[in-house]
């Protein structure tokens, strides 16, 4: 199954905590990353006051089920030091599942595609550099998406999908 997963860091060294979150992933059994979009640094949306953020999109194939590719993403937060004490607020990482081939999933731990995908550039401009045409949330079409004033400006080339030693 292909899927597509939002990396997302605003402490310390953003840049290699996006890297260090691809290598983590790339290690799962049954995930393998196949793309990244490039780097993009954004504002924050929502939250306290924090610093600015550096978002990424990989592309995945993975033989997981929709809930355990969501675990597969806690494990990596966890490793990477993800704390979960604020909403929207501040982190070391974050990890979401955006999309999972045509599937649909509405569950309290679990929402596939990911409900915020048509809403923020951050999410939306890096998913499109690996596909142009995204299911998106409540049958919505690319023409109808108006992104909101948060800025986004290109920061870095993609992260790496090569294995790491």
């Amino acid at each position: 199954m292909r899927g597509y997963l939002g990396l997302g860091s605003n402490l310390g060294d953003r840049l290699g905590a996006l890297q260090s979150a691809v290598d983590l992933l790339a290690r799962e059994p049954g995930l393998r990353i196949d793309a990244s979009s490039r780097v993009y640094e954004t504002d924050p949306v929502g939250g306290p006051a924090q610093p600015d953020y550096l978002n990424a999109v990989v592309r995945v194939e993975t033989e997981l089920t929709p809930h355990e590719t969501l675990e597969a993403c806690r494990r990596t937060e966890t490793a990477l030091g993800r704390v979960r004490d604020v909403r929207w607020g501040p982190r070391a990482i974050d990890i979401d599942v955006l999309l999972l081939d045509a599937l649909t999933v509405d569950e309290p731990d679990l929402t596939v595609p990911h409900p915020r995908i048509a809403d923020r550039a951050f999410v939306l401009l890096p998913l499109l550099e690996l596909e142009p045409d995204p299911m998106l949330p409540g049958g919505r079409t690319l023409a109808s998406v108006t992104l909101g004033p948060e800025g986004a400006q290109l920061f870095a080339p993609p992260l790496s999908t090569r294995p790491a030693p």
